[in-house]
């Protein structure tokens, strides 16, 4: 027997159900997200507090005032939350460098804005949080890599645009793939720049930005 709110097969669903599960899912998002940084606030206090990132998930959780059940609702652990600390800071500091890179129209202005940009940033910010960042994403990159990669994606997409340009200007060397070379280019930078944030130099040498960006060009720059 079927009942009188039974769907009948083929009958076309009323559009008010449609808007209402629409607005019912954007209020859970909502409220997901909010929890979401409610964590990733309490976590930033705590390591802006203690200049370290080995505290624990109950510890996060006090802090913001949810309960350990939610906590687990939203992250799978704790390097999940710090993943999405390193998210954050990458996300919030990419729209502002791509603005920096796209004022210019020349491939090694671009390329010099870009490193310019990205040593500005870690000189600025050599406090407990971004210590722990750097130290996190070393860790990560270690047992994570897939997720560390998908999280720096924008920042190496821009990197390889530049590069292609100058390629294709023939400002740049092209004995190398676009690829391998945005990608050694890549890594150099970001080494360099980890050191700068720990304050911690291989060779006791401290690298500035002037040698840095000499390094930089010299290295894209075609062969003689």
């Amino acid at each position: 027997m079927i009942s009188r709110n039974d769907p009948v097969e083929g009958q076309v669903e009323p559009e008010w159900q449609s808007r209402v599960l629409d607005r019912s899912l954007q209020r859970a998002r909502a409220r997901a997200l909010q929890r979401g940084r409610r964590f990733l606030k309490a976590a930033s206090e705590l390591i802006e507090e203690t200049g370290r990132t080995d505290f624990t998930v109950q510890q996060v959780v006090l802090r913001s005032r949810m309960s350990l059940r939610s906590f687990y609702q939203h992250f799978e652990g704790k390097d999940a939350l710090l993943l999405a600390l390193l998210e954050e800071a990458v996300a919030s500091f990419i729209s502002s460098l791509e603005a920096e890179v796209l004022c210019h129209d020349d491939p090694v202005d671009q390329l010099r804005a870009f490193v310019y940009g990205l040593y500005a940033a870690t000189n600025e910010n050599t406090g407990s949080l971004s210590r722990a960042l750097v130290i996190q994403h070393l860790h990560l990159a270690a047992s994570q890599p897939a997720e560390v990669a998908r999280v720096l994606r924008a920042q190496s997409e821009l990197l390889r645009s530049i590069i292609g340009r100058g390629m294709d200007a023939g400002v740049f060397r092209s004995d190398l793939p676009v690829g391998e070379l945005s990608a050694m280019l890549s890594q150099t930078l970001i080494s360099a720049l980890h050191m700068n944030v720990l304050g911690t130099h291989v060779t006791g040498e401290a690298i500035g930005v002037k040698a840095l960006w000499a390094f930089c060009l010299g290295g894209v720059s075609p062969p003689a």
